[in-house]
């Protein structure tokens, strides 16, 4: 199963974390597995080319990618990577609700 936390802080969306695999099919062949790192490659690349935030990532072979906005960002950067980190979380609602034993996602706050 893939698990992803979103965290929140007093700004809003601070971070994700996404690990694990589905096995809702084959490596190379697993939709799900797929549409995840969609989701989140397209959010990590366009917060920094969108937003100008770059994130600090974590990411490994295992199924890992896990990334926090800058604490330093000003109301505008933030404003527009709030955003994109809401579109992740409803990409991410979306897949759970679609494929509810492949994907879990969890909301946590994140305190400074």
């Amino acid at each position: 199963m893939i698990s992803a936390t979103l965290y929140e802080d007093a700004s809003g969306f601070s971070g994700c974390r996404i690990s694990g695999h589905s096995d809702y099919a084959e490596k190379g062949a697993d939709i799900v597995c797929a549409a995840v790192s969609s989701l989140s490659t397209t959010c990590v690349n366009a917060l920094e080319s969108v937003c100008g935030v770059i994130p600090v990532i974590e990411q490994n072979q295992d199924g890992l990618i896990s990334f926090r906005l800058p604490d330093e960002r000003s109301a505008a950067e933030n404003e527009r990577a709030q955003i994109l980190m809401g579109a992740l979380r409803q990409g991410l609602m979306d897949l759970a609700e679609g494929y509810p034993r492949d994907v879990q996602v969890k909301m946590k706050e994140r305190r400074k």
